[in-house]
């Protein structure tokens, strides 16, 4: 359900709206205004409703951040003050990381003789450049300032999992086509969590980016989304097979089969096959041949009257489960060293999870039921070794939100999610659940940002932190 407003032609800035007899809010100069269903400055009084989703502490006074929910604008407020108490909003469209377009909005005093105050309306999103926004509320009381936490509005996030999309859409970055200015294959799992959102929740108002990232970044690096990792080129591939079932364009489809086809020409000899993980190199890993397996088996079900794919797509699962990378506990390592044995690396969740979207994408193509049997005794294996505190927890998982790590967790819980809906009993979905009710209650600040850790505790928000609670919120659904 699309629900960015169409905006006016043209809108009435109104300046200065205030309370008669009480000084005139500074508004921001006309041509910075936004206009949505209504423009910037709008009068608080015409508000038909009044949410106020964070407050902040200043010398004895409070700040507030107050919301309209229906017209998707915000205002600030101070209360227990005096006279000359300053007050003023913030917006951000990049999550809170800047806000150089939007500072000191609607920057007012509080009237002589009075205790609070309060600035006009202003809107949180700019529909016209689709910036995604958020405000906070921020007030002055002599050398001291203070802001509450950024906060929005429930429009484009009127359930968790539309307001972790929104809060994911915050950091693509228009200029790149990127999520993150210039992530490579972790923004191919931001696009691929933003599409699969799409198609779980309804709502379409970011499926925008799909084109925009193809458009600006399709003759990045080696063209077609490829380049010398090949495990990069794999996600790309599979974010393009996500992209063509929710559109239909053609264009997506083709380039899914240039990336797969690009992965084939690496397949090499060494330790009997597989794909090798860096055109310069011969080591031969997991994740690599995992996408591999899961974007043949992909394509096949997806290309009219394919063999070559699907015959990709067996002979990489013969390899692959006699490569000896899965051990005793049914967990699968990094690698193969250098005598084509499990090299002992960590079991990184996501080597746990994209071999389940493989197996099940295998077993569309066959109808092999071992497949499926296979697959359930990975995930009992990695359901149960690879969680704490009640939820799955990353190897060695820190405290950042930046970097390839916080991605994993994603692609995990996305390959789960795809076995638990293709077994009729489910059996995944208990814990998909409870790890969603877990992050979204422990591990989220007001802006529906996550964090790494979905049991709660100390960490940093980012895209990859934000694309892995996604997806869980995406499979839990």
């Amino acid at each position: 359900m699309k629900r960015w407003h169409l905006p006016f032609a043209a809108c009435l800035v109104v300046l200065g709206l205030a309370v008669p007899g009480a000084p005139a809010a500074r508004a921001a100069a006309a041509s910075a205004a936004i206009c949505n269903k209504y423009c910037d400055t709008r009068d608080p009084a015409l508000s038909p409703q009044d949410r106020q989703p964070v407050s902040a502490a200043l010398s004895g006074r409070t700040l507030v951040l107050h919301v309209d929910d229906a017209d998707a604008m915000g205002w600030a407020s101070i209360t227990g003050g005096t006279g000359g108490d300053e007050v003023w909003l913030d917006r951000s469209t990049d999550g809170g990381r800047t806000w150089s377009g939007g500072s000191k909005l609607g920057d007012t005093r509080v009237p002589a003789g009075g205790s609070g105050w309060r600035t006009l309306m202003y809107n949180v999103d700019d529909w016209n450049n689709r910036g995604v926004g958020a405000l906070r509320a921020c007030g002055q009381v002599g050398g001291a300032i203070a802001c509450t936490p950024w906060a929005r509005t429930t429009w484009n996030a009127w359930d968790r999992r539309t307001a972790a999309a929104t809060a994911l859409m915050m950091s693509f970055d228009r200029g790149t086509g990127l999520f993150g200015g210039n992530g490579w294959w972790t923004a191919a799992n931001a696009l691929t969590a933003i599409i699969d959102n799409a198609r779980v929740s309804g709502m379409n108002s970011y499926t925008y980016a799909i084109a925009e990232t193809y458009d600006r970044n399709l003759g990045a690096q080696g063209g077609n989304f490829t380049n010398e990792y090949l495990d990069d080129t794999g996600w790309w591939g599979l974010a393009w097979v996500a992209a063509y079932d929710l559109t239909g364009d053609s264009r997506y489809l083709s380039t899914a089969r240039a990336d797969a086809d690009h992965m084939s020409a690496n397949w090499t000899g060494s330790c009997g096959g597989g794909v090798r993980w860096n055109t310069g190199s011969t080591y031969k890993n997991a994740i690599t041949n995992e996408l591999f397996l899961q974007l043949t088996a992909a394509l096949h079900n997806r290309v009219p009257g394919d063999t070559a794919y699907l015959q990709r797509a067996r002979d990489e699962w013969n390899w692959f489960r006699g490569s000896g990378m899965v051990n005793a506990d049914h967990l699968v390592n990094d690698g193969l060293d250098g005598a084509c044995a499990n090299n002992g690396q960590p079991t990184w969740t996501y080597n746990q999870g994209v071999v389940l979207g493989g197996l099940t994408e295998l077993y569309r193509a066959t109808g092999d039921a071992t497949l499926l049997t296979t697959a359930r005794t990975l995930a009992d294996a990695s359901t149960t070794r690879l969680t704490s505190g009640g939820v799955l927890r990353e190897p060695g998982e820190g405290d950042g939100c930046t970097g390839d790590g916080p991605s994993f967790k994603g692609a995990y819980v996305r390959g789960l999610g795809r076995l638990n809906a293709q077994l009729g009993d489910h059996p995944y979905a208990p814990a998909l659940t409870a790890w969603a009710d877990s992050a979204h209650a422990k591990d989220r600040n007001p802006l529906d940002q996550y964090g790494p850790h979905w049991a709660g505790g100390p960490g940093s928000t980012d895209y990859g932190c934000q694309q892995s609670a996604l997806d869980l919120l995406n499979a839990a659904a």
